[in-house]
C-alpha cells in the first residue's frame, strides 16, 4: 500500500475500494489468468492507467508476479520443516526462500498449482511428502487468498509503472486515438 500511495497519491482504502471487484473475482476463481480482462479494465477505468501500460503489465504480472504464492510456499515449507523436526540453518532457510520465490515465478496462474510446486520443494529439503496432506485441506482457501494478493500486486505494479514512465496525457490521448482508429 506504501507503493500505491507514493506512486499515485491514492489512499490505501480508496485503492482497495476501486479494485474490490477484481479482488472478489480473484478470490472466487483462484486464477490470475481468469481475472486478467477485469484487471485491465479496472486498471484503465478506475485507476486511470493508460491502455499500453495495462496491456503490458497485467499479463506480465499474471505470468511472473506470484508474490502471494511465494509467500505461501515459504511459510508452508517452514511450517512443515518444524512439524517434522527438520532442522534448517540460516543459510538453508535463505536458500529455501530463494528457491520457493524462484519456483513461484514460473508457476502457471491456475488453481492448485502451488501445492505441486511445494511438494517438489519439500522433497528437496527432506520433508516427507505426506506433509502435503496436512495442508491440502486448507489449500483451496489459501489459494483463493494467494490469487487475491497476486492480482492486487499486478494492479499496484501498473500504478508504479505509470509513475516510472511518466506517461503524459498527450501520450494517453494518442493511444486512445489509435485504439479507436
Amino acid at each position: 500500500m506504501f507503493f500505491v500511495y507514493i506512486s499515485s497519491n491514492i489512499k490505501p482504502l480508496e485503492f482497495l475500494k476501486r479494485i474490490r471487484e477484481v479482488q472478489l473475482m480473484a478470490f472466487s476463481t483462484s486464477s490470475s489468468a481468469a481475472v486478467m480482462p477485469l484487471s485491465m479494465k479496472t486498471a484503465e477505468d478506475k485507476l486511470n492507467i493508460p491502455t499500453p501500460i495495462s496491456k503490458f503489465v497485467i499479463p506480465l504480472g499474471a505470468t511472473i508476479n506470484m508474490d502471494g504464492t511465494a509467500l505461501y510456499q515459504v511459510i508452508a515449507a517452514v511450517f512443515l520443516t518444524q512439524l517434522f523436526g527438520v532442522e534448517l540453518t540460516l543459510v538453508e532457510l535463505v536458500i529455501l526462500a530463494l528457491t520457493t520465490v524462484g519456483a513461484s515465478i514460473g508457476a502457471p496462474s491456475t488453481p492448485g498449482v502451488g501445492i505441486v510446486i511445494l511438494a517438489t520443494i519439500l522433497q528437496g529439503i527432506g520433508v516427507p511428502v505426506e506433509g502435503i496432506a496436512l495442508i491440502l485441506g486448507v489449500d483451496r482457501i489459501l489459494d483463493m487468498c494467494r490469487t487475491t494478493i497476486n492480482v492486487t500486486g499486478d494492479l499496484t505494479a501498473s500504478l508504479v509503472m505509470r509513475k516510472l514512465t511518466n506517461f503524459s496525457s498527450a501520450s494517453k490521448k494518442v493511444s486512445e486515438e489509435l485504439k479507436t482508429a
